[in-house]
């Protein structure tokens, strides 16, 4: 094994970076200016012990724990089992949430189990849509399913700031920046999912969920006094 796999594998070395890019979060959010809007009916929801569904696109996902108040109730985000969904899970998990990770090796049925065990607890399951690997902006069918799987209500959800720190991903991470201004904003995706869609009903829900993450996204930007960013994929 290399010396930069051995690094990267070391539970102390993931442990410092983990604490460093939680620590930052922590400080960019609280040195900065946010106006939060739209929260009102899925705060409401998870007040009342109603799990629901919370989708973004995986650009934004660091800023997920200021998005939802793990101070209402549980929330379990769905990470990759990959070292750098692991390593981004455990950053979610010093922020306040939980994770449920997701691997090739992991039978779909039961990953459905334990989805269907954390709602009924009342756990709500969060949701990169694009994640782990994109393409990015392009949602995937996963979304539809829980929300077919669980009856649980869909919450899209996305953050921008006027400046922010892009990361040299694939999907060009936002981290945002300390003593700055920006914007949380949350609305409801209105579709009724079917207990058993046909293909063609699930993919007009797939594209009809994407449309609206690009629509709360774009409205984000532009509320931060941001230019739209330029990054959905072909």
């Amino acid at each position: 094994m290399s010396l930069r796999k051995r690094i990267a594998d070391s539970p102390r070395f993931n442990r410092t970076i983990e604490g460093l890019f939680a620590a930052y979060v922590r400080f960019a959010y609280r040195t900065s200016r946010w106006q939060r809007s739209g929260f009102e009916e899925m705060d409401a929801c998870v007040k009342r012990g109603e799990p629901v569904i919370f989708v973004l696109w995986h650009q934004r996902l660091i800023m997920a724990p200021y998005l939802f108040d793990t101070s209402l109730g549980r929330i379990c985000a769905l990470t990759s089992a990959a070292r750098a969904g692991r390593l981004a899970g455990q950053i979610l998990v010093r922020l306040g949430f939980e994770t449920i990770p997701m691997s090739s090796h992991k039978r779909h049925v039961a990953l459905s189990r334990e989805v269907l065990r954390r709602t009924k607890e009342g756990c709500s399951i969060g949701i990169a849509a694009d994640g782990p690997r994109g393409p990015a902006r392009i949602s995937s069918g996963v979304p539809i399913t829980w929300a077919r799987m669980t009856g649980c209500r869909v919450f899209t959800v996305a953050f921008a700031e006027k400046k922010v720190l892009k990361l040299p991903t694939w999907d060009k991470q936002m981290l945002p920046l300390p003593f700055s201004r920006g914007v949380l904003i949350c609305q409801e995706w209105q579709e009724t999912v079917p207990k058993k869609p046909t293909d063609d009903e699930a993919e007009a829900l797939r594209q009809s969920l994407e449309t609206s993450l690009d629509q709360i996204t774009d409205k984000a930007d532009q509320a931060a006094g941001r230019a739209p960013d330029p990054i959905k994929s072909a």
